[in-house]
């Protein structure tokens, strides 16, 4: 049995890389359209005795693999770091922990998070009628994950969509395989049956090959361009799709804010993961009270983090994942020190490193001509911008073609949650900053740019189900009084429902009673 088989046998490979030190560490199949159909077909044919499965069953799969994970957690957080760059520590508290909390979660609550909801229908209700809806598994579901968060992404995403009855087909990043591979490893140890998982490895081709095998949904993180290219190919064979896209995500402290507290945010939510999070914070506009407190205690503390090889928990920030990430900060930076940004720390990649590093980065004398304030960074940047009003920090925070998360700073809840509602994003947070993506019962998306869909709690679980709704007539002895033959008298009803029937009026619908009765013995003569 496998949840990952990689036939027929595959001639070209992927090279992986360490992007802390540029040493192979490992290689994957380049898997061909032929491959990626046959994978499609043995997971389309495991399906529906999965399916089959009441939730109690499908749960046991779920949290077998999480008892797995946990006991192969610091095999797990190492090879993260190895593929990404990223601190073992950050894989841990990023990404494993999110996913075991996820894992539990939805085999805990799936079943009532589906359960059959009745559906009030008015005053039909009355003519002894209901209605209700059934949600059933779509089939096969793909996965296109991207590099950044190559255990979570994908992760939780298989988790859901297992648990509500779908098997699923997983193309990983080409820079981050190995990772997704494990995922395919951990639930083979689960004894998950063969071929509700298939991990498909390989380039941009292997995911066009996906998108063309017909699945029935395509899951898909990544870059708005290629999100644009997904959902066009996907168009044509009318294949539903959830984007989770870019993001230049902005963060808002108000002149009431707890400073210490907001800096220390700022810097987590601008560095952690170097950066590389589409939540995370690229854009920090302050209130011009506090600004120059404000930022000198974040140049304060950003010169005080540790970056290097993640190879000791004592690290802060890694390397970046691969280079043409790290020549898209470096051109951004520059772009801005070139139209009058001033770099208070940081600024460049470490030259004297193998690795593809770049210093933590705060930049103040910013303004939305400059591509730091308009295309998405992706690195760990930090530029920092004032505003005079509420009224202004919104339309700042709204001028993006982006709405992913967002945050507000302060002490006055109140405002935080009136200027929140004002902002153009999936996600607000109130005096927090990206994490939300770990809180498995929130859902997880954006507008605009951004994307579409939902993953993520109960919305996102609905993503993965199709929605059948089922209406009864509990008399089905009785004719219905709209059906033929049509007649003056069933005019002169029909007229009466509609001045009566839609008020939602009891007391007005029954004067509708003897007109309704003699409807129903009315016959064509």
């Amino acid at each position: 049995m496998s949840t990952q088989t990689l036939s027929p046998p595959q001639s070209r490979e992927i090279v992986v890389h360490d992007p802390s030190t540029g040493e192979e560490i490992g290689r994957a199949p380049l898997m061909d359209a032929n491959a990626v159909a046959a994978a499609v077909s043995r997971a389309r044919s495991a399906q529906p005795e999965w399916a089959k499965l009441s939730y109690r069953k499908r749960a046991r799969f779920i949290l077998r693999a999480r008892e797995i994970v946990l006991d192969q957690l610091e095999e797990i957080a190492k090879l993260i770091s190895r593929e990404t760059g990223k601190p073992a520590t950050e894989a841990i508290a990023m990404e494993i922990v999110p996913t075991l909390d996820l894992m539990h979660y939805f085999a805990k609550t799936t079943h009532q998070l589906l359960a059959r909801p009745e559906i009030d229908i008015g005053q039909y209700n009355l003519m002894y009628r209901w209605s209700y809806i059934v949600y059933k598994p779509l089939g096969v579901v793909g996965i296109i994950s991207p590099w950044n968060f190559p255990w979570a992404t994908p992760l939780d995403e298989v988790v859901m969509a297992l648990m509500a009855g779908n098997a699923v087909v997983v193309k990983p990043s080409e820079l981050t395989p190995l990772t997704a591979l494990k995922i395919g490893e951990i639930f083979k140890q689960a004894q998950l049956p063969e071929g509700l998982l298939e991990i498909v490895t390989g380039d941009g081709s292997t995911g066009a090959a996906l998108v063309e095998a017909g699945v029935n949904k395509i899951m898909f993180t990544g870059s708005v361009n290629t999100g644009k290219r997904v959902a066009e190919a996907a168009a044509k064979h009318l294949t539903p799709v959830v984007l989770e896209l870019g993001g230049k995500d902005p963060m808002v402290v108000l002149e009431d804010a707890d400073l210490e507290n907001a800096a220390r945010a700022a810097i987590w939510g601008a560095f952690c993961n170097s950066g590389q999070a589409c939540a995370s914070i690229e854009r920090c506009y302050v209130h011009e009270s506090i600004a120059e407190r404000f930022t000198d205690l974040v140049v304060k503390e950003t010169r005080l983090l540790k970056q290097g090889k993640a190879s000791t928990d004592a690290i802060d920030i890694g390397a970046m994942t691969n280079e043409r990430q790290l020549q898209i900060v470096e051109d951004h930076v520059g772009d801005a020190v070139e139209r009058g940004a001033q770099v208070r720390t940081g600024g460049h990649r470490l030259n004297d490193s193998k690795g593809w590093f770049h210093q933590p980065t705060v930049v103040t004398g910013v303004d939305h001509s400059m591509k730091l304030m308009r295309d998405e960074t992706f690195g760990p940047v930090l530029p920092i911008m004032t505003f005079k009003t509420d009224e202004e920090a919104v339309h700042l925070a709204n001028d993006s073609i982006y709405g992913l998360t967002a945050s507000v700073f302060t002490r006055d809840i109140s405002r935080g949650r009136r200027m929140a509602e004002q902002i153009d994003a999936g996600t607000v947070m109130i005096n927090e900053v990206v994490y939300t993506h770990a809180v498995a019962q929130t859902p997880w998306g954006g507008v605009k740019q951004s994307g579409y869909g939902r993953t993520h709690g109960r919305l996102g679980l609905l993503e993965l189900v199709s929605a059948q709704h089922v209406h009864v007539n509990g008399m089905p002895r009785v004719a219905d009084v709209w059906w033929f033959p049509y007649s003056e008298r069933a005019g002169k009803l029909f007229r009466g429902f509609a001045r009566r029937f839609t008020t939602g009026s009891l007391l007005s619908s029954s004067l509708l009673l003897p007109g309704i009765i003699r409807r129903l013995f009315e016959r064509r003569q």
